[in-house]
């Protein structure tokens, strides 16, 4: 392994692949939301030069590829096209396991089975190998799909979770295994800020589609629950929606129900495009923490769709983001978040501390004690606690810390 860059290719069959990172110009890794599976384009020199050789590739033969980036694995999948030109430029674009679900169509007919049931059944029927898959706990009461992808069917297995949980799931593909997560307990927490990370950005808000009120029917067309957003009414007027419900909800559900919609629907959308220092672990599906003062912003958005450009030793990354409405839910009481809360001002012991809320090792060397503010709390990380200390702000002392830290390091 090397520091970089670093792209395996091999051919379906063989025990080795060949290393093809001297001849990489240049490499694109993305993935978008609604797309089933991630992809890289990497673009290799096309020509017989002084110390390499030309690479000859036929995607109809079938063959895979690896990329890693300071050693890390990032991607594994199939390569699906070639492009060359009399630019002497080949350019190569794989797709992770994820495209096995847009690319398999059938008829779907499930009844009470979970979106983590189906999702094991669509794998199994297609020979895709799985790892974590998380327990999905709405039964959903019949799901019929005729002649669509798979990736279709499991959309609507998942949409029909969220109407009914108001938690949302996300598939990934990481290591040549299909894995079903549930969104809000992937947010790995890193952050970008302006004048840190975050190079530009723009900012979108709009109400078009936002509800102020939502009914809930039965199967007999008749109104069992409701819910009003008054304080949003008084400011935009009235907005309502409908929806259907699965007779088998208990009165409380549907009550809890009818309130996690409309907390979902009263939400203005929230679109923010920015550009920033690359971070590998930043990408479609999970949370990331952003704070732009310019904008009043300080808070987790999800990444709708991700593009990371690595190019030498430079690594930076395009990203479009959703505000994360769904964070929050269900929480405990407020007791049961600690001792501590957002916005305290606490003294730090000193010591190590950390880029992201899991990161396995400390960055920057050790930092000196003083007091800090708690910016953000991640509790059941390893690193739990984000702090900045009086030399990034306007608290006494010179404390330096600026990243996460340990339950126990401060008081």
């Amino acid at each position: 392994m090397k520091k970089g860059i670093m792209i395996i290719v091999f051919k379906n069959g063989e025990a080795e692949g060949r290393d093809v990172s001297q001849l990489v110009e240049s490499v694109k890794w993305t993935g978008r939301k609604s797309s089933a599976a991630r992809s890289i384009t990497f673009t290799l020199i096309d020509d017989d030069g002084y110390k390499h050789e030309r690479y000859s590739i036929d995607v109809a033969e079938g063959y895979q590829c690896v990329f890693y980036y300071d050693d890390v694995e990032l991607f594994r999948g199939i390569i699906m096209k070639q492009k060359q030109s009399d630019k002497k430029k080949l350019e190569l674009t794989a797709y992770d396991l994820g495209i096995y679900l847009s690319n398999n169509k059938d008829t779907y007919c499930y009844e009470n089975k979970t979106a983590s049931d189906i999702f094991k059944d669509i794998c199994s029927r297609y020979e895709i190998p799985t790892d974590e898959i998380t327990k999905c706990t709405y039964s959903i009461p019949e799901l019929s799909k005729s002649k669509t992808s798979a990736y279709d069917a499991m959309c609507d297995a998942l949409s029909q979770d969220f109407d009914n949980t108001g938690v949302r799931h996300y598939i990934s593909s990481d290591k040549g295994k299909l894995s079903l997560k549930t969104r809000r307990e992937n947010i790995v927490q890193w952050v970008v800020e302006v004048g840190s990370n975050l190079s530009t950005y723009t900012f979108e808000k709009n109400i078009e589609d936002v509800k102020t009120r939502i009914k809930m029917y039965n199967d007999e067309n008749t109104v069992t629950a409701e819910s009003i957003d008054s304080t949003l009414e008084s400011k935009i007027g009235i907005f309502q929606d409908v929806e259907n419900y699965d007779d088998s909800l208990s009165e409380a559900q549907m009550t809890d129900l009818v309130k996690s919609v409309l907390a979902e629907k009263s939400t203005p959308k929230q679109n923010l495009n920015i550009e920033a220092l690359g971070i590998t672990d930043v990408i479609s599906g999970i949370g990331l923490f952003v704070i732009i003062p310019q904008l009043n912003i300080n808070q987790t958005f999800y990444v709708d769709e991700d593009t990371h450009t690595f190019q030498d030793r430079k690594h930076t990354m395009s990203l479009k983001l959703n505000f994360a409405s769904d964070i929050g839910k269900d929480d405990p009481s407020e007791a049961a978040k600690g001792d501590y809360s957002v916005g305290d001002i606490v003294t730090f012991n000193g010591g190590n501390h950390y880029v992201s809320s899991s990161a396995d090792s400390p960055t920057g060397g050790t930092r000196s004690s003083g007091q800090a503010e708690i910016t953000l709390i991640a509790l059941g990380a390893k690193h739990p606690y984000h702090l900045i200390g009086g030399a990034f702000n306007s608290l006494d002392g010179n404390c330096n810390v600026y990243g996460w830290v340990d339950a126990g390091t401060f008081s």
